[in-house]
């Protein structure tokens, strides 16, 4: 969180690095009891209550001079002592003009003036919007540290078939771990058991089961659910996804957005000011007021000093932000900085890509239509290995239907057309697997219009003739038609792009309602669609692997990651990663801008207006110095009540 009066950064906990800097005693305040935290405020109240009850309802004449004095001092000590300390830091850092300053002139003042009560009053409102403050911060970072809880520190490794415990970070690539029902993975890695069942809410805020079966991949945080599972280790435990995750919530800060940027520069120029300003309300009314009186005016000053404490902007701005971000993450959507949350809040048109954004991307062979004249599993024995070769989805489909890769079969010339399809050479013949447009580039003629056939077609040509075609289907996802219903209610356009071709992206996007839908696309073409829409002066998010779709992802105003948990260069090229692949999550982050967005403002109008209207009551001589604690502390805290609602509220 940026601290409100801008000190020098200070050592923070390591879960806690951001950009900005907090208050020292903030952080030693975090690690104490609620009770520990308000202790002072509560001796200095029980004092400051006995005080005013001696001056006022309690007859008495002990109660006056030094006696009265060294009451309300001790009053002050347990709440003004840290304060004037950060103040005295402050000023040793270079930077004078601090909000402990201000509290520190104004409280001393207080008591050089005889106003003993406001001066203890003064400190003991702003010190309990210290805590509360604290208490919000605690709050706002328990999701990152709920998410350093997954991470054990110690796994099960199997040496020579015998378990032994060992640190974490010590374990290498290729190492088997044993994993209990009910614990949690530290590693990513390999199942080498034949089936089990994981909670994986540690990455995707989803309690829901997963199934694993052998071979597939388990990660860092995962919690096995039944019987004993063996995995093999094969990526370090700095490189695992949950750290890469953890590294990049913990960063997400030093992202700011453009309003907090703008807060942190206004109180650096604002805080000198109102202090100047100050000085001039002290002394410049002896120049023009014939009953001058030092005490009466220097009261005013303090007053004025109090009142534009600029702590409610300051404090409330930067949590509300890493309010948003903490409500992200806590739903599965890590967002990589606060600048997001605004672009996100003015988001005018979603584009997505189709296969694993809007679909599945679990593609099956429906149908194999062959000439005649060729061998049909001779042909799909060449396609299958060559398309083992690809990460594509569709290959996984080929391998399923064909079966096992036969690896005698070798190519020559190997080569992946972006946008096409696969091409290589076999005793001494050409084999073109992929789209038509493969097949044209080509010049392979074929007496057939693929247009008519609403499923993804696989054209194959082998030694400069049509062979024919696969047809394959992918399913839309079960919230696709929910996400585009509710893009639609929170007035987001929606454009689908695709490599595919365009009667199945058409057909995909008819089901769903979205409103432009284009197919047959190259990537440059991808980027020609989005240029024409920021042409026009919208603002665009783009939706998709975040790896193939790098350039369409870099010219948008924020690219989002779907399925960020199968790639480290996803979570890496994106701004927001969705883990969970769920596209429902797409309308809840631009609803979690919007609501961020509107609560910074909410804060921001609350501030000044409260301020201005204090501010002039005390021009006027009728603001004392007690509607001045409620100018500043008061509105401190409700502004930052009113930061902290995000953490609560469901999207």
């Amino acid at each position: 969180m940026e601290e409100c009066c801008n000190t020098k950064p200070k050592k923070q906990h390591d879960h806690a690095e951001h950009d900005g800097h907090d208050h020292e005693h903030s952080h030693d305040m975090e690690d104490q009891s609620t009770f520990r935290m308000f202790l002072p405020a509560i001796i200095s109240f029980s004092l400051l209550l006995i005080g005013i009850a001696f001056d006022h309802f309690i007859q008495n004449n002990w109660f006056t001079g030094w006696i009265r004095l060294v009451w309300y001092l001790t009053a002050y000590i347990p709440v003004g002592i840290p304060v004037l300390k950060e103040a005295y830091e402050s000023i040793i850092h270079g930077d004078v003009f601090s909000e402990f300053f201000l509290m520190g002139i104004a409280t001393v003042g207080a008591f050089a003036i005889g106003e003993y009560p406001e001066g203890v009053a003064v400190m003991l409102f702003y010190s309990v919007g210290e805590v509360f403050q604290a208490m919000a911060v605690t709050k706002a970072k328990s999701n990152i540290k709920s998410l350093l809880d997954q991470r054990p520190d110690q796994v099960t490794v199997l040496k020579d078939g015998k378990p032994q415990i060992v640190k974490a970070e010590t374990v290498n690539i290729g190492e088997i771990i044993q994993l209990k029902s009910g614990e949690k993975l530290g590693l990513d890695g390999e199942l080498i058991s034949e089936k089990g069942s994981f909670n994986t809410s540690a990455l995707t805020g989803e309690s829901k089961p997963d199934t694993k079966v052998k071979g597939e991949k388990v990660l860092a945080g995962m919690i096995n659910l039944n019987t004993i599972s063996q995995i093999k280790v094969t990526a370090e435990f700095k490189d695992s996804k949950l750290s890469k995750i953890l590294e990049l919530v913990q960063n997400a800060t030093s992202q700011k957005a453009p309003t907090e940027l703008f807060i942190r520069k206004f109180a650096k120029i604002y805080t000198p000011i109102v202090v100047f300003l100050a000085i001039g309300i002290t002394f410049l009314p002896y120049l023009f007021v014939e009953n001058y009186e030092f005490k009466t005016w220097l009261y005013k000053a303090l007053v004025f000093l109090v009142i534009s404490c600029p702590c409610a902007l300051v404090i409330s701005i930067p949590l509300g932000y890493f309010g948003g971000i903490g409500a992200g993450s806590r739903n599965g959507i890590l967002i990589k900085g606060s600048n997001f949350l605004d672009i996100l809040a003015n988001i005018q048109n979603v584009v997505m890509d189709k296969t694993g954004t809007m679909t599945e991307g679990v593609f099956k062979v429906q149908e194999v239509h062959f000439n005649n004249e060729f061998n049909q599993d001779e042909i799909l024995k060449l396609v299958n290995a060559l398309e083992s070769q690809s990460t594509h989805p569709v290959a996984t489909a080929i391998h399923e239907f064909v079966g096992e890769v036969d690896h005698s079969i070798e190519f020559e010339n190997v080569e992946e057309i972006a946008g096409h399809g696969l091409k290589a050479n076999i005793n001494g013949k050409e084999l073109l697997v992929g789209n038509f447009k493969l097949l044209e580039k080509f010049n392979i003629q074929f007496d057939f219009k693929p247009e008519n056939i609403v499923y993804t077609l696989i054209a194959i040509a082998y030694d400069q003739q049509f062979v024919g075609y696969l047809t394959i289907a992918d399913s839309v996802k079960a919230d696709a038609q929910f996400t585009i219903n509710k893009l639609k209610s929170l007035g987001v356009k929606t454009t689908m792009l695709s490599g595919d071709k365009t009667s199945v992206v058409k057909f995909v996007a008819d089901q769903l309602g979205i409103e432009n839908a284009f197919g047959d696309l190259l990537p440059e073409d991808k980027v020609n669609k989005v240029k024409e829409l920021k042409s026009k002066n919208q603002s665009v998010a783009f939706v998709g692997d975040g790896v193939n779709d790098a350039p369409v992802v870099a010219l948008s105003d924020v690219g989002i990651a779907m399925g960020g948990l199968g790639s480290d260069a996803t979570i890496e090229t994106a701004d927001i990663v969705i883990q969970d692949d769920r596209p429902s999550k797409i309308p809840m982050a631009i609803n979690i801008g919007k609501q961020t967005r509107k609560i910074v403002w909410q804060n921001i109008t609350l501030a000044f207006v409260v301020k201005a209207i204090v501010l002039i009551l005390g021009a006027g001589g009728i603001a004392t110095m007690w509607e001045a604690v409620f100018a500043d502390v008061g509105v401190a805290l409700l502004a930052i009540l009113n930061a902290v609602r995000i953490q609560r509220m469901k999207f």
